[in-house]
């Protein structure tokens, strides 16, 4: 047994994937006194059902068990109510608003980073860390957040909207990692997690059918409409605007001479609008509750950066103009197709994430 002096206390939020459990091991090596703590978001009955979504019922045991291959206190913690309403409520109720919601954006926001957050600063800890693949390096007095060297699996887009406070208390240990390396040092940790499967869901939405968790939760919106022409002649009806997002053209449901495009949802007045892909074109959009994650004396004014308007899309280079209140006028060097009301546009320069903000439904105006 190790008679080094612990470093101090980290807590470590363990998916029971191999990512989070390979974190735990790492700072269990380093010799910081690791809690692992596991997040309950939902049901268990529903929980025990899923077999590729992160926090599912087979990951509560897969993270006990690897926190005791580990040698580190392990709990969970029954955020059921808290889930519900900060993340599955507030993702339906942005589709009924003719939105495209990332709830594990709010779930990172909302759950993991603000309440995790207390709870780790309650115990004591020195940091909370977590499995994802993106970097921490301070710099000029500040905390900067930047992409994980793996392009592959760099998970900055999803954590735009977490506070400097925050950041200043996150670690994350993988950053600086490729997959392939992590899954090698879980084999050498032995843990049970070495070669699981990805998540491939969110983790709440059955078979990744997302419409019916909205029926179940709102049925009421449900309700039929009509689909029309971007000059508003009417070209089909619909069975609820839930069922659509921007960008999408399988499944729409009318023969036309030329393929038909979703290019907005019209919550106001129950209407899907549709057009040629053309029609999707835009080099303008308005943001939102905008999150900087630099110094703010840098970014009152209007500012050159690149952006990423899907966390799977390229970057596009940009000129932003931030208004006050949390919004700003982002205007792309090159024609983008189907931005989104719902999505975030995320700020970069180069690795380093500026900042981020949500995409408003007049962007397309």
């Amino acid at each position: 047994m190790s008679t080094k002096r612990h470093k101090g206390k980290i807590v470590v939020a363990m998916s029971g994937g191999v990512d989070s459990s390979t974190v735990a091991a790492m700072l269990h090596e380093e010799n910081y006194e690791v809690i692992g703590v596991t997040l309950q978001l939902y049901d268990v009955g529903e929980m025990a059902l899923k077999t590729k979504a992160c926090c599912a019922g087979q990951d509560i045991y897969d993270a006990k068990n690897a926190a005791d291959i580990i040698g580190i206190p392990h709990y969970v913690l029954n955020y059921e109510n808290l889930f519900s309403q900060k993340v599955i409520e507030d993702f339906v109720d942005s589709y009924v608003a003719g939105e495209t919601p990332i709830p594990c954006v709010k779930c990172n926001q909302k759950v993991k980073f603000e309440d995790l957050y207390k709870m780790a600063k309650d115990l004591g800890a020195k940091a909370l860390a977590t499995g994802h693949y993106v970097r921490k390096e301070r710099a000029n007095g500040e905390d900067m957040l930047l992409k994980g060297v793996d392009a592959n699996k760099d998970q900055s887009y999803f954590l735009f909207a977490t506070t400097k406070e925050q950041l200043n208390f996150l670690e994350f240990p993988l950053g600086g990692l490729v997959k392939e390396e992590t899954r090698a040092l879980a084999i050498k940790y032995g843990l049970n997690v070495a070669n699981k499967a990805e998540s491939q869901d969110i983790c709440f939405v059955p078979n990744g059918n997302y419409s019916e968790v909205i029926r179940k939760l709102r049925p009421q919106s449900y309700q039929p409409g009509n689909i029309v022409s971007k000059d508003g002649i009417v070209l089909g009806h619909h069975d609820g605007i839930v069922n659509f997002t921007v960008g999408q053209r399988k499944g729409i449901g009318i023969a036309h001479k030329t393929p038909l495009y979703v290019i907005q949802i019209d919550a106001k007045n129950n209407q899907v609008v549709v057009g040629e892909k053309d029609d999707l074109k835009s080099a303008r959009l308005k943001i939102k509750e905008v999150n900087w994650l630099a110094q703010d004396a840098d970014l009152q004014k209007e500012f050159r950066c690149s952006v990423r308007l899907r966390s799977n899309h390229e970057e596009i280079n940009a000129t932003v103009k931030y208004l006050g209140n949390g919004y700003a006028d982002v205007t792309l060097d090159s024609f983008y197709y189907g931005i989104t009301p719902g999505q975030a546009c995320v700020m970069y320069d180069g690795d380093r994430v500026l900042g981020g903000g949500w995409i408003m439904k007049n962007s397309m105006e």
